[in-house]
């Protein structure tokens, strides 16, 4: 990590205040601990291009927004427990690129009921991993934190249509969805809910009465990726076209094989393309792993991710105005 000196000379030359220089995230395993290191080596700057607006009101926004408004009910009540902080951190930001987008949740019933196995069947339906399951509670995996927050609603209104009061909650493990869960009676009490964090704060919703939805489903997002080759004239004058085209193939190939990536329109020997993803996460490592490969054969390149092509290739320009080429 670099001293505040040096931080202070890149908030000179780029205008920007970094949030960090390379990462302090402690990895636990051989991939986080690759990307850590390459943050590190390479000196990784986050920098926060505009100022988020981080308050209750635009975290319900946003939670109704990602799990789709057809999958929540009318009525239902939406508390912070623990309100965010308004700022954005380091540990957040690293953790959710190199530790991916699953989460886990946790669902208890106030007695041993068959709806355990009913919820079983309904969580292995949505590509969820049954962790650890007894007669009133189980652990089950989800590919997203609004995967999670999702089903667990549908949970909660299969309980309330037949008189069980359901509470779950959605954490990075399993221990802290367990965790979270806790929290939540205390705060709250026994009421129908799912508790989850945001941001750092932490937050729930609650349900009084039995609710009825259409087939839940997940809220369809796409996630691109715009790459583009800066100065491309100038790095084939200087390496040769065929060297351009083995670096556009070799960055091609891995967000391919590796990433889970469908390139759209890509021409053998183009400069840029845009690459479509599963999940947000997926596709900044694809974007950081691009770059990172574009420095160590002399190429810079520029990269966005958005939910439409137009705004990844918006958030690409955004690096022409860091000052820094």
């Amino acid at each position: 990590m670099v001293n505040s000196l040096s931080k202070a000379v890149i908030k000179l030359t780029t205008g920007l205040t970094p949030i960090s220089v390379g990462t302090k995230f402690f990895p636990t395993d051989s991939m986080q601990n690759e990307y850590v290191e390459l943050f590190n080596y390479t000196q990784t700057i986050l920098f926060e291009l505009e100022k988020a607006d981080i308050n209750s009101e635009s975290i319900q926004s946003n939670l109704i927004r990602d799990i789709g408004a057809e999958n929540i009910p009318a009525e239902f009540n939406f508390y912070e427990i623990k309100p965010a902080e308004n700022k954005i951190e380091e540990y957040a930001l690293v953790s959710n690129i190199v530790m991916g987008s699953d989460r886990y949740f946790y669902v208890e019933l106030p007695n041993p009921s068959n709806l355990i196995n009913i919820f079983v069947k309904i969580i292995e339906n949505e590509k969820g991993e049954i962790v650890e399951k007894s007669s009133t509670e189980l652990v089950a995996k989800m590919l997203s934190k609004n995967d999670a927050i999702r089903v667990a609603i549908e949970l909660i209104g299969i309980g309330l249509e037949r008189g069980v009061e359901v509470i779950s909650a959605v954490g990075m493990t399993g221990a802290a969805s367990i965790e979270r869960s806790i929290n939540y009676r205390q705060n709250l009490g026994n009421f129908p809910g799912v508790a989850f964090t945001k941001l750092g704060g932490e937050y729930a919703l609650v349900f009084e009465g039995p609710f009825k939805l259409s087939k839940s489903k997940p809220f369809e997002f796409q996630n691109y990726l715009f790459v583009d080759l800066i100065d491309s004239t100038g790095y084939t004058s200087k390496h040769g076209k065929t060297q351009l085209v083995d670096l556009m193939t070799n960055i091609k190939y891995f967000i391919e094989s590796e990433c889970g990536g469908e390139l759209e329109g890509y021409r053998e020997g183009g400069d840029d393309f845009i690459a479509r993803f599963p999940s947000k996460d997926l596709a900044i490592r694809a974007g950081l792993d691009a770059a990172w490969f574009a420095l160590d054969n002399d190429a810079k390149i520029r990269a966005g991710v958005g939910r439409s092509r137009r705004e990844a290739g918006e958030r690409a320009q955004l690096v022409d105005n860091l000052g820094s080429s």
